[in-house]
C-alpha cells in the first residue's frame, strides 16, 4: 500500500456542494483534495440539471415554431435535427468543464480523477482513471457521492438496456415511440421534451397519480396538460414484464384498471427514483453508518456517525435538488468553522421545468392535513392573470395556503408561465415573515405574471375568529 498523502480536507465526489466547499477552503489556504470518478463538476453540469434544461429548451423552441401560425407567423416545414440538439448541449458542457477546471486551478484545490474507496477512517484509496493508485488521508472528510437512477426489479427490464436520463440526453435521433417508466419530475420533463421533438410518448405510472408527492389537483392538472399535448399517461399501471431491446423494439406488458395491456415502443426510459451511491465505497471501514434506505445517516448539522466526517447532497438524504446541495455546502462550511447551522429550519422550493412549469414552496394541502395544521386556501386560475391574455399562456393555476389562526403564508403552488420566478417572491415573503396582506396590497408591475398575486391573496377568506 502506498504512503498516505495528508490533506486538511478530503472530499469524495465533486457534486455541487462538495466542489463549492473545495474552492472555498482552497481559497482560504487549506490543502484540499477532491476525488471524482467521472464527471468534472459532478452530475449537474454534465448529465443532469443543465443538460436536461438545455435540451428541454431546444424542444420548447421546436414547439413554438410549430405553433407559430397561431401568433401570426407562418413557417413551412419544421424538423428537429437531434445531432444539432446534442451538439448544442455538448458545447455547453464543454464550457462548464473549462469553468470548473479553472476554478480548481485558482483555488488550489486538487481534483483527482479516479474511483475512491475508504480503507480506514478518514482514509481513501483512489484507483486513478489514468492508472495507478493514490492513498489520501484528511483531517476532515466530506462525502458527496450523489445518487443514480433506480432500475426496478421488473422481469426483462435490465436485459432491455433501458435509457436513464443520462442516455436519453445522448440520443442523436428522435425515438419513434418513447415509453417512460415513472411519472415523477424527471419522467414528465423528458416525456414532454421528446414529444415536442416529435416522438410518440407513453408514460407508465404504477401509482394512482403522476407526481405522487403533489396534491391531487396539481397532479391532475399536469396530467391534463400532458394529455392535451398528446402524451398518453397511464396511472395505476403496474409493469409485469418487458421484452426486446431499447433503441430497437421493446414491448412492455402492464396491468391497468382495464386489464392487462401490451405496449410496443422503440425506446424505454426509466425514471422511477434514485439510489444513493453508497454501495462498495468502504463506508463501514470508515465508521460511516447508513439509514434503512441506503443513504448516509447524518444529523441536522450534516455530521455522519464518524467524527470529523460530513456528508452533503443526495447521498446524505437531502432533497434531490442542486440548490439544496448548495445550502448543504453553506451549512458544512459554517459548522466546520464553529457555527451551528442546521437543515431542519430551511424552506426548500422546487420547480419542474415543464411548459408550463410547476413550482412549489412550503406546505402542500396534504402535508397541512397530515400535520393537523388548519389553513385557509385560495386559488386563482392563470386565465385570470391579465398577462396570459396577451401571451395565450392561460393554462394552470396558483394556490396559496395561509394559516387559519394567523396570516402567515404557509405554502404556495403554481402551474403556469414563470412559475419559478413568481414562487421566488412567495419564498422571500415567507423567509421575511410577511403576512399575506402585504402581498395582497402590493403594487406589482402591469403586465407581469406576478401581478396575479394580488387577486390570488384577495381570495383568502377572512379569519373566522
Amino acid at each position: 500500500m502506498p504512503q498516505a498523502e495528508h490533506f486538511d480536507v478530503l472530499i469524495l465526489g465533486s457534486g455541487q456542494g462538495g466542489k463549492l466547499l473545495a474552492w472555498h477552503l482552497g481559497n482560504a489556504g487549506k490543502k484540499v483534495a477532491v476525488v471524482e470518478r467521472r464527471w468534472v463538476g459532478g452530475s449537474c453540469p454534465a448529465v443532469a440539471c443543465l443538460p436536461t434544461k438545455n435540451e428541454l429548451w431546444s424542444a420548447h423552441v421546436a414547439h413554438l415554431v410549430r405553433d407559430a401560425a397561431r401568433f401570426g407567423t407562418t413557417v413551412d416545414g419544421v424538423t428537429v435535427d437531434m445531432r444539432k440538439v446534442r451538439a448544442r448541449k455538448q458545447d455547453m458542457i464543454e464550457r462548464e468543464i473549462a469553468f470548473h477546471l479553472q476554478a480548481y486551478k485558482q483555488s488550489g484545490a486538487q481534483l483527482i480523477m479516479g474511483n475512491g474507496r475508504f480503507v480506514a477512517p478518514k482514509t481513501i484509496e483512489v484507483a486513478l482513471n489514468e492508472g495507478g493508485m493514490r492513498l489520501l488521508a484528511g483531517e476532515e472528510v466530506i462525502v458527496n457521492v450523489g445518487s443514480h437512477a433506480l432500475i426496478p426489479d421488473i422481469p426483462g427490464l435490465r436485459d432491455a438496456r433501458p435509457l436513464t436520463h443520462i442516455e436519453a440526453l445522448e440520443l442523436d435521433e428522435v425515438p419513434p415511440h418513447l415509453i417512460v417508466l415513472g411519472g415523477g419530475y424527471t419522467g414528465i420533463e423528458m416525456a414532454q421534451t421528446y414529444l415536442r421533438f416529435g416522438s410518440r410518448v407513453t408514460v407508465i405510472e404504477p401509482g394512482p397519480q403522476i407526481m405522487g408527492r403533489e396534491d391531487a389537483d396539481v397532479a391532475e392538472e399536469i396530467r391534463r396538460l400532458m394529455s392535451s399535448e398528446g402524451i398518453e399517461v397511464l396511472v395505476n399501471s403496474t409493469p409485469l414484464g418487458i421484452r426486446g431491446l431499447s433503441g430497437d423494439v421493446v414491448a412492455l406488458r402492464t396491468r391497468t384498471d382495464a386489464g392487462e395491456r401490451n405496449i410496443e415502443g422503440s425506446h424505454l426510459l426509466v425514471a422511477t427514483g434514485r439510489v444513493a451511491n453508497t454501495a462498495d465505497i468502504g463506508l463501514e471501514e470508515a465508521g460511516i453508518a447508513l439509514d434503512p434506505r441506503g443513504f448516509i445517516r447524518v444529523n441536522e448539522r450534516l455530521e455522519t456517525t464518524a467524527a470529523g466526517v460530513w456528508a452533503i447532497g443526495e447521498c446524505a438524504g437531502s432533497p434531490q435538488f442542486t440548490h439544496v446541495s448548495v445550502d448543504d455546502f453553506r451549512i458544512v462550511r459554517d459548522n466546520m468553522a464553529g457555527g451551528n447551522r442546521r437543515t431542519d429550519d430551511r424552506i426548500v422550493p422546487n420547480v419542474m421545468f415543464t411548459d408550463p412549469p410547476l413550482a412549489h414552496v412550503g406546505l402542500s394541502e396534504r402535508e397541512a392535513r397530515d400535520r393537523g395544521i388548519l389553513v385557509r386556501i385560495a386559488r386563482l386560475p392563470m386565465r385570470n392573470v391579465l398577462r396570459t391574455e396577451a401571451t395565450d399562456e392561460t393554462e394552470g393555476f396558483m394556490k396559496v395556503l395561509v394559516g387559519s389562526n394567523d396570516d402567515r403564508i404557509l405554502g404556495f403552488t403554481m402551474i403556469g408561465a414563470d412559475a419559478g420566478e413568481v414562487m421566488g417572491i412567495i419564498q422571500t415573503a415567507m423567509l421575511a415573515g410577511l403576512r399575506y396582506a402585504t402581498l395582497r396590497d402590493a403594487v406589482f408591475v402591469h403586465l407581469t405574471v406576478a401581478e396575479g398575486l394580488g387577486p390570488l391573496f384577495a381570495n383568502v377568506s377572512a379569519r373566522s375568529a
